[in-house]
């Protein structure tokens, strides 16, 4: 499903009420360590429709890369959305990456800031919100450790 789709109907994405919430590659990581948070956000979506969760392709890469296997199980949650990078997104990353931003938090900055679809933008989920502390547009959830 696409952000686009259904926009401004009650409970599609975007739409007065709904809320994205967009995970990192260190949410990604907690996840998939069993996080009862992340898992919160997973659950409450599968159980409301304003409510969704966006995982960047390039942010699963970064956590997939760092825990084999952890793409598959994301890939498997029907809750998750993985969005793919188009060209506008990949437009966005390459002028981070010339602005000194890590490749792994690019495609995250680009979901969360806003569009017409989502006016107020999407937060990040993330372990780490120092690393968009200076991102202009960007608003963090502070992902706690759990041990």
């Amino acid at each position: 499903m696409s952000a686009a789709r259904g926009a401004g109907r009650p409970g599609s994405p975007g739409s007065a009420g709904s809320t994205g919430v967009v995970f990192d590659e260190s949410a990604l990581l907690a996840l998939g360590s069993g996080n009862s948070l992340a898992s919160q956000f997973v659950s409450n979506t599968e159980h409301g429709p304003t409510r969704h969760v966006y995982v960047p392709a390039l942010c699963l890469a970064a956590a997939d890369g760092m825990r084999k296997g952890l793409a598959e199980h994301i890939g498997a949650l029907p809750a998750v959305e993985i969005v793919e990078l188009d060209f506008a997104g990949a437009s966005t990353v390459g002028a981070l990456l010339r602005d000194g931003v890590e490749w792994r938090l690019g495609h995250a900055v680009h979901l969360s800031r806003p569009t017409v679809d989502w006016p107020n933008g999407r937060r990040v989920l993330t372990v780490e919100p120092d690393l968009y502390a200076d991102m202009p547009l960007v608003r963090t959830l502070r992902l706690p450790r759990q041990r």
